[in-house]
Formats: structure tokens, C-alpha cells, sequence
């Protein structure tokens, strides 16, 4: 059975009868949590195994937003309470190397902590590049505000998560660090030039072109196209992202059903595909809205169906030797990790 090019959220932490039906007719790519999803171990991996159960694919993507900081939906007693990306160039007084370091044991501590609940794919690391004065949605959650120091702690972190066997996701491309507004909210508005968008905010994503999933931002670039964000844009996708950036990768909306978009959520879906969008992605599990997205997302097919096949193939491989009991004492001792 063919999916639809779509990732779903759902209401709790098990799924009701219209949410089986729904997944049952319209076989979505993916389905994502949220805190509202989750109670511990058992829950989630019942949870996780009825979706895979009801759309016939044993290797369907479940994901997270299992950041650390503030964006940690799995969190204790059952889990450990990790970092904000900001800490680990703070924890190592602004040594990069030693950063990149932490962040790369912490992410193969994360997937280790979702792999075991069945969870695939997770929705970091974040490579955008924050300015002074910015919107506080970013803050902390971005790994510093150098672009080659972002480059190499990121690159470290999905590293980090592809050992432990979970796909990460590079987000917000093409860059959402200076925004002056929270997109959940509403629509950012950038005026900088080409030439300092393509040195700062574009430069991390260039550099880790090669991983195998984005997601976008919702952000207008002046200097690029007025028209619209990034995620329902033709000109940023295929010019910048494709072409500049040069990702080749399954390429994500963020979610269709933040304020930052215009119109009903048929057109937003329309847009989003019509720009250049691999997956549309909503997440509030409200399956009246859910219905919409779908009705107006294809069959995943052609160049978007290579890329997500491509994109799983990374789970295909087994995970590296790991200690999660050691790696946890040297992450507690360097960064105050709550175990």
C-alpha cells in the first residue's frame, strides 16, 4: 500500500477509533508525538507498534521533538532531563571540540533512550544561527551563534543519533535564527542581504548537506521572496535549499498548523507541495484539520519517495557498542545531567 506524503500527530497516548480509522484509509508516512503521547516505556512502545501494526509498514517513522532544554517531550522519571544545545559550548568555557564531544555522546544517549520505545526519527539537530535581539523560540536551543561553531557541534549531534540507529532531522532550513517573532504565532519577516544570510544562517545547513532529513522554517527572506516563508516558497526551495545549500535529502514542512501560514490548511498543503515539500507534517492531532492536510497531500511517489527510502535505509543498520550507564556519569559529571 502506497503512503500519503504526510506525517500525523495524534490526541493520547494510545490511539482512538477514528485515529485507527483514519491511519487505516489514508496510511500516512509518519506519525509524530508529543508530550500529551507519552507516559513511560511500555506505553510508548505499544503506542509506537500499533501505528506500524495498522499501516502495514514494520519500519514506518515515528518521531520526536527530543531536543533537550525546553523541546524534551520524554523527560523524568522515566528519562533523563538533558542539556539545551546552548550548554555545551557553555559547559566547556567555549572550547568547540570539546562541545561537539558532549553533544555527540548526549544524542547517542537520546537515541538510545528512543530507539528502545520504538521511536526512529528525531526532530534535531537545530543549525539555526541566532542574532541579538531575536525571537526567544530559538534562544538556547541553537548550539551557538557562529555558524562554524553550529556546523561542527550539529554535525557531532546527528552523528551521535545515526550511531544510536535514529534518524535525525536538520532544522529550520534554510535558517529561522533571526526571526523577530515565534512562527507558532506568526509570520517572520527577514530584511538582511543574500550575501549575509549565505555567510551565517544558510552556512550550517551547507555544511551538513549530506545528512538525510530537514525540515523547514517558516520565514520570509526579503532578499530572496517576498511572496511568502521558506516552506511554501519555490525560490528558496529550489534555488536556496536545493541548489545553494544543496540538500538532496527528504525535505519536511514544519508544522502546517502554526500561525505563520496563511489559509485554510487545503491550501497551505497545496502550497508547501507546490514549493518543493517532500512530507507535510501536522501534528495537534485535531482530525478534522488532519482530514484536510490529507485530502490535499499525494501518494509519497517519484523523487520524494527515492529520498524518504533513502532517508530509512540509515535505519538498516545496526547500533554501535554503546554504555548508556557511562555515558550518562560523564555527561552528569561534565553538564549536570539529571539522571
Amino acid at each position: 500500500m502506497s503512503s500519503k506524503a504526510l506525517i500525523i500527530g495524534c490526541s493520547g497516548m494510545e490511539l482512538t477509533p477514528d485515529e485507527i480509522e483514519f491511519i487505516t484509509h489514508t496510511h500516512p508516512w509518519g506519525l509524530i508525538l508529543f508530550r500529551r503521547n507519552i507516559a513511560d516505556p511500555a506505553q510508548i512502545s505499544a503506542l509506537t507498534s500499533d501505528f506500524r501494526r495498522i499501516v502495514g509498514r514494520s519500519n514506518a517513522p515515528v518521531l520526536i521533538d527530543q531536543e533537550g532544554g525546553r523541546v524534551q517531550r520524554m523527560g523524568p522519571p522515566h528519562w533523563r532531563k538533558y542539556p539545551a544545545a546552548a550548554k555545551y559550548l557553555e559547559a566547556t568555557r567555549g572550547d568547540v571540540q570539546a562541545a561537539a564531544k558532549y553533544a555527540h555522546l548526549a544524542s547517542r544517549l537520546i537515541a538510545f533512550d528512543l530507539k528502545t520505545c520504538g521511536i526512529t526519527v528525531d526532530c534535531m539537530p537545530v543549525l539555526d544561527c541566532p542574532v541579538v535581539g531575536s525571537n526567544d523560540a530559538i534562544g538556547d536551543r541553537a548550539y551557538a551563534a557562529d555558524p562554524d561553531a553550529i556546523s561542527m557541534i550539529g554535525r557531532a549531534a546527528a552523528e551521535g543519533m545515526l550511531e544510536g540507529g535514529v534518524l535525525p532531522i536538520i532544522k529550520h532550513m534554510p535558517g529561522h535564527g533571526r526571526a523577530m517573532v515565534d512562527s507558532h504565532y506568526a509570520l517572520p519577516v527577514v530584511k538582511d542581504s543574500l550575501d549575509i544570510l549565505e555567510k551565517t544562517d544558510f552556512y550550517p545547513f551547507k555544511q551538513l548537506n549530506d545528512l538525510p532529513i530537514a525540515m523547514t522554517g517558516h520565514i520570509v527572506f526579503d532578499a530572496i521572496d517576498t511572496t511568502g516563508p521558506a516552506t511554501t516558497s519555490p525560490t528558496i526551495i529550489h534555488d536556496i535549499i536545493r541548489r545553494w545549500i544543496g540538500f538532496d535529502g527528504l525535505l519536511l514542512s514544519d508544522d502546517v498548523s502554526m500561525k505563520a501560514l496563511s489559509g485554510n490548511f487545503s491550501e497551505r498543503t497545496e502550497a508547501l507541495f507546490a514549493a518543493g515539500c517532500d512530507i507535510a507534517l501536522h501534528c495537534n492531532g485535531n482530525m478534522d484539520e488532519a482530514r484536510a492536510v490529507a485530502a490535499a497531500s499525494p501518494v509519497l511517489a517519484g523523487k520524494g519517495l527515492e529520498r524518504a527510502n533513502r532517508a530509512l535505509s540509515y535505519l538498516e543498520k545496526a547500533p554501535s557498542v554503546f554504555d548508556p550507564v557511562e555515558a550518562a556519569k560523564i555527561l552528569e559529571a561534565k553538564l549536570a545531567l539529571v539522571v
